[in-house]
């Protein structure tokens, strides 16, 4: 799962052209999500990684440092014997592995008894996504995980520093676009399927957090011989973590949501 922290569903539509091509040529499908609130970041890796919402996961904010009292899917992945790995940002190793981070012991793990087995982390905001996505590579290749999560920050840092509207914005969502036309078709060549989404977008002012649609309207890209199953054109974001489930062959958790509804009759 590549999540493109910040990256507005209507800016992907315009400045993500691989992805978009890969879609206009039925290489894959792509969806509308509409993100829980807050439509922030640290509760909504949670909801991604859970499907439960904020009220009761209780990563109620970004001040939120600890770890998840909700089983996911890093949980479900090593339950059934399978390799977890991520390349994010350090709140994926605080809430799924130790709080609170630290950086001298917690950069690089490989300790195959966390519920993130192997990981690089980092605590920069500006950490280059091209850096990232070379992270993601190395992982990917050296442990050949069965679920993996590739985080990026660019997007919403610059976002955050010059608006939703700015140059520099759109130009942070083009750059992703590169760094993923150089890596997605590895990743599916290996045998990966593949989700590109976001936790949340971005408004004029710089910031999100609230109820806007630019806040909360983001996209989910689905890469896998199985998204012609499903029937929606739109998800919650509760959805995804069951939907991740269904895709890795393994049952979903009690407390995430039947999505039954969303296979074709």
């Amino acid at each position: 799962m590549v999540i493109l922290d910040g990256c507005r569903y209507d800016t992907a539509l315009e400045q993500l052209g691989f992805l978009n091509h890969l879609i206009e040529h039925k290489q894959g499908r792509l969806f509308q999500v509409r993100a829980e609130m807050p439509s922030n970041s640290r509760p909504l890796y949670e909801v991604l990684m859970t499907g439960v919402p904020t009220y009761q996961n209780k990563i109620y904010s970004n001040l939120s440092c600890q770890r998840s009292e909700h089983v996911s899917l890093f949980d479900l992945v090593t339950q059934a014997g399978g390799k977890t790995s991520a390349a994010a940002y350090f709140w994926f190793s605080e809430l799924y592995n130790q709080a609170p981070y630290n950086i001298k012991t917690d950069r690089m793990q490989n300790d195959p008894s966390r519920l993130i087995q192997q990981g690089i982390f980092y605590s920069d905001d500006t950490y280059p996504d091209s850096h990232l996505f070379a992270d993601a590579h190395y992982l990917l290749n050296s442990y050949q995980p069965d679920f993996m999560v590739v985080h990026s920050m660019n997007i919403d840092d610059t976002g955050h520093k010059y608006t939703a509207t700015s140059k520099e914005y759109q130009g942070a969502v083009n750059r992703a676009d590169l760094l993923l036309a150089e890596s997605l078709p590895d990743w599916i060549a290996k045998g990966y399927q593949v989700i590109v989404t976001a936790d949340h977008g971005m408004d004029g002012f710089g910031l999100h957090g609230g109820s806007l649609e630019g806040h909360r309207k983001v996209p989910f890209y689905l890469f896998s011989k199985k998204s012609q199953l499903i029937s929606s054109e739109e998800l919650s974001q509760l959805e995804i973590a069951p939907l991740c489930s269904f895709l890795l062959g393994i049952a979903p958790a009690e407390t995430m949501k039947d999505i039954q509804h969303l296979w074709e009759e």
